[in-house]
């Protein structure tokens, strides 16, 4: 059976994220990602949350505490296009969450743009260790969706082979702009 891009999305950080790793969730959103991330880093693990929204830091930051993972986190009041800010140690981290989009059940007028994106997704790469993975689950059903979708479509297809293997997984007959996953990985 297919699995959805964002279920594949989570097997493949299962694969990817070992015991003492550091990652990243670079739009902490809900906070599921992040509580993944968190309970497959283990206790001598490290998750840095990105988000820009104080509602989605705040509802993320209870259910850490509420699953006791709340040590393993630094949740960061900031857009993803600061990553090198926080986390400037080249090929340290070992896998880099992003959901594109708005932030669900949520201010609908607030969302990802390009110019911040592919900054984000360009500092993304010089912290990604080899091996290490970057996944990029793109919900373009919004204004401006498609814009962005676009430009980070080039940027991956831009990624030169012998350092990266770009991985495009989605359902291409689904109506109402089903979200799909880009999946980079770092030779």
């Amino acid at each position: 059976m297919l699995q959805s891009p964002l279920a594949f999305s989570h097997a493949l950080l299962k694969q990817t994220v070992h015991a003492g790793d550091s990652v990243i969730d670079a739009t902490a959103g809900n906070g599921n990602d992040t509580l993944l991330l968190a309970n497959l880093v283990g206790k001598d693990g490290r998750v840095i949350a990105f988000d820009i929204q104080e509602e989605a830091i705040a509802i993320t930051r209870e259910k850490l505490l509420a699953a006791g993972l709340n040590d393993r986190v630094d949740l960061q009041h900031n857009g993803h296009e600061h990553i090198l800010e926080i986390c400037p140690d080249s090929e340290s981290i070992s896998a880099i969450v992003f959901n594109l989009g708005y932030l669900p059940k949520g201010d609908k007028s607030i969302v990802t743009i390009p110019e911040t994106t592919l900054k984000a997704l360009d500092a993304s790469l010089n912290v990604l260790k080899k091996k290490g993975m970057l996944l990029v689950m793109v919900y373009h059903g919004h204004p401006g969706g498609k814009k962005e979708k676009s430009a980070v479509l080039d940027f991956a297809s831009a990624l030169p082979q012998e350092h990266f293997n770009v991985l495009n997984y989605g359902f291409i007959n689904q109506k109402n702009d089903p979200p799909f996953l880009l999946a980079i990985e770092k030779r």
